[in-house]
């Protein structure tokens, strides 16, 4: 288990370094002059219309992103009859600000909550966006703990939820109803989706990466493979916005538990074969049916991860 949180602290810290060298960070960018001309386009997004007052705005900029005020995650947005709910107000504030101020293109209606589906910081860096405003944070189970204890390099000083549950729960917009549940194996306890029933749309955060390699370091393979299950049964024709990717369906959440049951075969041959890293990166290319896929810099810490998980008994 040891040699398991080292591994997974040296990833998160290459990641880090990562986007630090494109100066991902929210408060540096706040301040940015390039921000003023920021617009849906330059910063990588196409608004897409969900349902009845359901939107997404939908990221297209792969990893790492080349300019800091690029968006990498997807954000929603629910209006119901007296408010507005939106998810993952993206990685900084510049960013947040354009997505409300794209909210207030769409209606007259105030903001009234911001959800973060989980405590990573590519959902949570534009959270101050909203503080700012006045407007309540949402989040799950230890999402406050971990956006200061684990972005604190990505962000010495997050703005964590302010509204944290810890089970089943719904937002009321008015006469719109958003159910807010519970699943795992993503984010370590802090994974959430909310659907809305009067239009069948699951935003599922990062429990769905859909045409994206998914970032599964910080996360349980087997525990993500049972929400997927879950959600596969829950919701059997809702309309899903990913964490990452393209708008999809029942099918993205199959597609990602054939990814998972594909790179579990490849890291037990991995363990079988008594392979040596060097090796098994010669040896097992992302499998023919995700070539395509934007995130392939994640591929390498998925197959590593997966061979953890499955020597260290976490299968």
């Amino acid at each position: 288990m040891n040699r398991l949180r080292r591994w997974i602290v040296l990833l998160l810290a290459t990641l880090v370094t990562c986007i630090g060298v494109i100066g991902w960070h929210s408060h540096s960018q706040a301040q940015s002059p390039a921000t003023s001309n920021l617009t849906l386009e330059t910063a990588g997004l196409t608004l897409q219309e969900l349902g009845s007052g359901i939107y997404g705005l939908i990221a297209s900029t792969d990893f790492p992103p080349q300019n800091p005020n690029m968006a990498i995650c997807n954000a929603g947005v629910v209006i119901g009859t007296d408010g507005v709910l939106v998810i993952d107000p993206f990685q900084n504030a510049a960013l947040a600000n354009l997505l409300f101020s794209t909210v207030e293109g769409l209606t007259d209606k105030p903001i009234r909550y911001v959800l973060n589906t989980h405590y990573h910081f590519d959902h949570t860096g534009g959270n101050p966006a909203a503080e700012a405003r006045g407007v309540s944070i949402v989040g799950r189970g230890p999402i406050r703990e971990y956006m200061v204890n684990r972005n604190k390099e990505q962000d010495p000083n997050p703005t964590p939820p302010s509204l944290v549950i810890n089970n089943e729960s719904a937002i009321w917009l008015g006469e719109r109803q958003v159910q807010l549940a519970e699943v795992e194996g993503h984010s370590g306890g802090t994974d959430l989706v909310a659907y809305v029933p009067d239009a069948d749309v699951l935003f599922t955060g990062d429990i769905l990466f859909h045409q994206r390699i998914p970032f599964i370091s910080d996360g349980n393979i087997q525990k993500w493979q049972d929400s997927l299950s879950q959600l596969i049964a829950t919701y059997p024709n809702a309309r899903l916005l990913p964490g990452h990717g393209s708008v999809t369906d029942r099918r993205g959440l199959e597609t990602l538990k054939s990814y998972f049951d594909d790179l579990e075969q490849l890291a037990l041959t991995w363990k079988e074969e008594s392979l040596t890293q060097e090796q098994v990166l010669e040896r097992f290319a992302v499998p023919a049916p995700y070539k395509s896929y934007k995130f392939q810099a994640l591929y390498k810490g998925n197959l590593e991860t997966a061979y953890q998980q499955i020597t260290q008994g976490k299968q």
